[in-house]
């Protein structure tokens, strides 16, 4: 028989018992490890190749419209539209400068106004991510001294247009901040002085101001100014080189409206300052493919934000809007079937945002069930319609619907 001796460590059992619970640990913390940077780095596994930029041209109803548009300067911009990771179309329309005659290029840098939002909705998941802080955390932990109006305002508040925080156009002088440079501190000292429109979480109303908090956020959060952040959270391992903030030092395209009659008059002065983090980066049509493609496969974000970023988080009693359908309010994005405003419809739920400021109007959008990305920026405030028609044309087309021809009105 087989005997221990009883200075030899104790009963077997024991042992055997300890040691069962040191490889559990040892094999939790290995998958721990392992796991875990995968679901919030972007570099954590290798991004597909990048496709060559250069003009592509295989949706021929999207081509018919745009040599069209494009001939007649009803659409100035470019157009890119992929099925998962293969472009299907990509050209580019008009001037870059109509001083100087210079052409849009394929690589040109828009300004992309709103479609920021998304961007910031990022960082703070991801901060979320890296147990930093809690999209349920209040936004009072954050912002100090804190008005005690801002008290009930969490932090999924802000990310889902509901904390009730005045919007900057809804302020007296607007037309004066519009034009005025200012700090992200001295916009978060503005935004002090003004009580809440409604209960936080009790109403949706579209909000630059609370996503510039976000940004406020997210700099004491990470210790770093936000696009400091977002340069190396996102844009450097994504290889995004052509994607960062609008100091007027970062050669965007200029930017056009059409006012008076007169044709496209330029807007140089896009003061992007006063909405730093709800409106102020310039991209590429390939880099933000590439921010979709990253975003939309697990990338950047872990499950859990990521299915909170495109979550409805508007209040049941959110009414429908202008006698459509209502839209998921997400955080820093939106769903909904907008394949609906164009004739004729397609039901196609679609994950998008919109952006237009100071020359510029933009729509990006995502089809999760075909994975079929369409993305429109144009130079020309005043090309909504152009910019929203070409988008469902793209998506349709790409999707094998019938391809509408117009707006439904």
């Amino acid at each position: 028989m087989f005997n221990v001796p009883r200075n030899a460590g104790g009963h077997p059992r024991l042992v055997i018992v300890v040691l069962a619970v040191l490889l559990l640990v040892a094999a939790a913390l290995v998958a721990w490890a392992s796991v875990r940077p995968e679901a919030v780095s972007p570099a954590s596994r290798p991004l597909p190749p990048r496709p060559p930029v250069e003009v592509v041209e295989t949706l021929p109803a999207l081509k018919a419209q745009l040599d069209r548009w494009g001939g007649s300067g009803q659409f100035t911009g470019g157009v890119l539209v992929a099925r998962g990771d293969q472009v299907l179309y990509r050209q580019v329309h008009g001037f870059a400068d109509r001083s100087q005659g210079a052409p849009l290029q394929l690589n040109s840098r828009f300004r992309l106004a709103s479609i920021s939002k998304q961007f910031t909705a990022a960082a703070i998941l991801r901060l979320q991510d890296e147990s930093v802080l809690s999209t349920h955390d209040p936004l009072c932990k954050w912002i100090q001294p804190c008005p005690a109006a801002w008290e009930p305002i969490r932090l999924n508040h802000l990310l889902s247009h509901s904390s009730g925080v005045p919007d900057l156009m809804a302020r007296p002088a607007w037309g004066i901040r519009r034009v005025t440079p200012a700090t992200p501190e001295e916009l978060t000292e503005e935004s002090k002085q003004y009580g809440l429109q409604f209960s936080p979480g009790t109403k949706v109303r579209y909000n630059n101001a609370g996503y510039n908090l976000l940004g406020a956020v997210v700099e004491k959060a990470s210790g770093m100014p936000l696009h400091d952040y977002l340069q190396q959270a996102f844009f450097k391992p994504l290889g995004m080189a052509d994607t960062g903030y609008d100091d007027g030092l970062s050669d965007v395209v200029m930017g056009y409206a059409n006012l008076g009659g007169g044709g496209p008059s330029p807007q140089p002065d896009a003061n992007v300052s006063i909405i730093f983090a709800a409106g102020a980066l310039y991209s590429t049509l390939d880099d933000l493919l590439v921010w979709e493609r990253a975003l939309h496969r697990g990338q950047l974000l872990t499950p859990r934000s990521y299915a909170m970023m495109i979550a409805d988080h508007a209040p049941e009693s959110a009414p429908p809007e202008r006698g459509r359908q209502r839209r998921d309010w997400g955080f820093g994005v939106f769903v909904n079937s907008i394949g609906q405003r164009v004739s004729p419809p397609f039901l196609d739920r679609q994950i998008f945002h919109t952006g237009s400021w100071s020359g510029f109007r933009n729509l990006m959008t995502w089809q999760p069930d075909e994975d079929v990305t369409v993305i429109v920026l144009s130079n020309n405030f005043h090309q909504r319609d152009a910019v929203f028609l070409l988008s469902q044309q793209g998506m349709a087309e790409a999707l094998g619907r019938d391809v509408p021809t117009t707006m439904a009105r």
